[in-house]
């Protein structure tokens, strides 16, 4: 099944990186930066986080079959729907009546992504976003229902289920809306501050706190007609 989202016609040299979906949910900025602009610096997360992925995607094996139970990792994944294009952590495929025949193997299999991630569990769906793109991704790619998935977090070493209801297809389809339309410009959004900066890798870079107190500064962009 296909999800109605994205621009009709879309090719695959067209599309944009499915990871970009969880920065621009994150900060519509950071995800300029590091998309259109190709900024990009490590902070103490994100080399936690290049460990974690690392263990998944390079140290252990790129597939393992169990009875009821088949494990992807570094799966490609194409989204015409959604325009964007990534490789997810990991594919579960469970056995399933309900799910798609696989080469070489007995029975049908139902898809299950699973996303890493190095730190917590987010307040914001910038995860989850990310995940359910792969989800509708996976949906496009092999035309099977896939309910659900889970999150991974190095901090609490365990999985949360994740469930691709409505409402996060919704949001993801808007994010990935926004998210062409904030390609479709080529323009870096003005930082805007909040405690999650604070954390991020980009702050040195980004300089978020220039909003604060800055309203000279936009009155003076507001005149070049930067700002409205």
């Amino acid at each position: 099944m296909t999800d109605p989202a994205g621009a009709p016609g879309m090719e695959e040299d067209d599309l944009l990186p499915l990871s970009a979906l969880s920065h621009l949910v994150f900060c519509d900025r950071r995800a300029a930066l590091i998309h259109i602009e190709r900024v990009w610096a490590d902070n103490a997360y994100t080399v936690e986080g290049h460990v974690l992925h690392e263990a998944v995607d390079e140290k252990a094996r790129r597939r393992e079959v169990r009875r009821d139970l088949i494990i992807v990792r570094g799966v490609h994944l194409l989204a015409l729907a959604l325009g964007v294009a990534g490789v997810a952590d990991v594919v579960e495929f469970h056995r399933d009546d309900g799910g798609v025949p696989l080469p070489e193997r007995a029975g049908r299999w139902r898809p299950f992504p699973v996303e890493y991630k190095r730190g917590a569990p987010k307040p914001d769906d910038s995860d989850v976003v990310q995940l359910c793109g792969q989800a509708l991704a996976l949906e496009e790619m092999l035309g099977v229902e896939v309910p659900e998935g889970a999150m991974f977090y190095g901090r609490n070493q365990r999985r949360f289920p994740v469930r691709f209801d409505e409402p996060l297809r919704a949001t993801t389809r808007e994010a990935a809306r926004r998210l062409r339309a904030l390609f479709d410009s080529g323009e870096v959004p003005l930082p805007r501050y909040s405690a999650r900066c604070e954390g991020c890798s980009l702050k040195e870079i980004c300089q978020p706190t220039l909003d604060r107190g800055s309203g000279a500064l936009r009155r003076y962009l507001a005149g070049l007609g930067k700002v409205t």
